[in-house]
């Protein structure tokens, strides 16, 4: 007898044959029918996210992760205007890369082609249901949700906006497969299935990641945390760093792309760090630093080692003051993980060395880290924030969700 989790893969499987043969207007139409969907149920999806919250105000769960948690009718609107972003992008499925001719007379190239089953684990962020699903049904690709257990009503609404979309549609409903399971024994299923689940997404804390990393026998796109540091260089414009700064850390402080150490070069720091101090005060945000960061504010409290390489996703920051760009490049990729990092800078060359030795998915110069975003990067929505190196990296938008075959054509060739 099945499982649970083996019958949604199984449906997630045969869904993903028929999508891989739908072609672009009928994956377009379904995109809109499903965005037109979200705005038609926003109320219902509003009051399930509702719950959600009442039950993590209740649990003591911190405001920065609320917000993430929190839906909007603005918010609905992005995810449906997120949807139909994608309907104007390209579809990738079936793109030929290349053809090439081999002496003995055989035509060889390579097209893009879809993943198959798209297994997603994440928390809290219940956009992410929308956005994936979107993303994968863009692609021809079925995709199995097991989002956390804080958003389980807001995922099971959004989930039945889409089925109700699709199903206007005239197509799959089961191209959206969630796992209302939230065990963890669920979870320990699902990454296991190896040859049901093609690869696993992971979105959420360092510590979700790791564990999926670790004990998956799926293949895993590791979508990173974010550890993103702001450089502010020697040459730096007082307003623009602090301005910068401020809306890295504050504009939005529990999600992967803000700004969570400030490194800041000696010269600099005299000028601009208070400045900085007083924005983020503003903000209520806590103030972690060395002694030079110290002699120069009163307001700053010590920092620690742990500091340096901590995601706070909290009104808290570090400040590392260093002396020289070398110093400041050695300490970032010391201690960051890979996602997003900034310069900011009126010195060409500093900037340029800055991007070309920084080890991130994404290097700023002049700009605040919060762009990185599939969004504001032109992809529609985004899966996830790729922090590895094979694969994908950075924001991963519809490319990111194929898979190549090579195909061949002969004339009778045979081996000798």
């Amino acid at each position: 007898m099945s499982t649970y989790m083996e019958m949604l893969a199984g449906l997630a499987k045969e869904a993903s044959r028929e999508a891989a043969k739908l072609g672009t207007n009928d994956k377009n139409r379904g995109l809109a029918a499903v965005a037109d969907e979200l705005i038609a149920q926003q109320e219902n999806i509003l009051a399930e996210n509702a719950k959600d919250l009442t039950a993590a105000e209740a649990k003591g769960v911190k405001k920065s992760l609320l917000d993430r948690l929190a839906l909007s009718e603005k918010r609905i609107a992005d995810m449906a205007e997120g949807l139909r972003q994608i309907i104007s992008l390209d579809d990738p499925i079936g793109e030929l890369l290349y053809m090439k001719n081999r002496p003995n007379g055989l035509r060889i190239g390579k097209k893009r082609v879809p993943l198959g089953v798209v297994g997603i684990i994440y928390e809290s962020r219940p956009n992410v249901t929308a956005d994936a699903f979107g993303l994968c049904f863009k692609t021809g690709n079925a995709v199995i949700l097991r989002g956390g257990s804080d958003a389980i009503h807001s995922n099971q609404a959004i989930v039945k906006a889409v089925k109700a979309g699709l199903r206007k549609a005239k197509l799959c409903q089961d191209l959206i497969l969630l796992v209302e399971d939230t065990s963890r024994d669920v979870v320990n299923e699902m990454m296991r299935m190896h040859g049901l689940i093609d690869v696993l997404i992971p979105r959420g804390g360092a510590g979700l990641i790791a564990n999926v990393v670790e004990h998956s026998t799926v293949p895993v796109i590791e979508t990173g945390t974010g550890n993103c540091h702001i450089y502010v260089d020697q040459s730096a414009d007082p307003a623009m760093a602090a301005e910068i700064v401020e809306n890295a850390k504050t504009q939005r402080m529990g999600v992967c792309n803000a700004c969570e150490s400030l490194v800041i070069h000696a010269d600099a720091a005299p000028v601009v760090l208070p400045r900085i101090v007083r924005k983020l005060k503003d903000h209520q945000v806590e103030i972690r630093g060395d002694e030079r960061a110290m002699a120069i504010s009163p307001e700053i409290v010590p920092a620690t080692e742990e500091d340096w390489g901590t995601e706070y996703l909290d009104a808290i920051i570090s400040v590392k003051t260093v002396d020289s760009i070398d110093e400041a490049i050695a300490h970032i990729n010391k201690y960051n993980t890979g996602h997003s990092e900034s310069i900011i800078t009126k010195d060409y060359d500093n900037a340029l060395k800055f991007q070309d030795e920084i080890d991130a998915a994404a290097v700023y110069v002049n700009a605040s880290t919060r762009f990185t975003d599939g969004f504001e990067f032109g992809f529609g929505a985004e899966i996830g924030i790729s922090t590895q190196k094979l694969h994908a990296r950075g924001p991963m938008g519809l490319e990111a969700l194929t898979t190549t075959k090579y195909v061949i054509f002969g004339n009778g060739q045979v081996r000798k």
